[in-house]
């Protein structure tokens, strides 16, 4: 008889970087319509058959209404506390829109924030973490540092 391993949940989020204005580009927070409440970064969980990337690209359109195009993997991030429903290990990647986004599907409202202002906003899940890697990320172009304890 095949065992079948239980696994965590599956996720991909996406920071989503808004060419349309001057540089250092902005970044796109969604507040959360359902529990967890708070602002996050736009992301959900993989569909079965569904690449992580085309699971990214999905959950910043169903929640932002961007044609978002990915430009890098930042990292994986799996501590198993991160997300209060369960485990749940996601791929967060960059990507990159043009035009304004419009809160659709989970998403309540929006924010339009240079990643610093987005570290001040009340967060959920470990996207304060994520955050301050993305920002590792933009000013020296090293993806997030391996973890094996929790940084959260």
């Amino acid at each position: 008889m095949l065992h079948t391993p239980e696994t965590p949940f599956l996720a991909a989020d996406t920071i989503i970087e808004l060419l349309d204005h001057a540089p250092p580009y902005p970044i796109v927070l969604v507040e959360r319509r359902f529990a967890p409440l708070g602002m996050a970064i736009p992301g959900g969980f993989v569909e079965r058959g569904e690449r992580m990337e085309q699971a990214a690209v999905r959950e910043a359109a169903e929640e932002t209404s961007l044609d978002v195009t990915l430009t890098a993997l930042l990292g994986l991030y799996s501590d198993p506390q991160r997300d209060r429903r369960g485990h749940t290990v996601t791929a967060v990647y960059v990507g990159q829109a043009h035009g304004l986004p419009v809160a659709a599907d989970d998403a309540k409202s929006i924010l339009i924030l240079a990643p610093e202002q987005a570290l001040t906003q009340p967060l959920t899940f470990d996207h304060a973490r994520v955050l301050q890697d993305y920002l590792h990320w933009r000013a020296t172009g090293q993806p997030a540092p391996l973890s094996l304890e929790s940084r959260m």
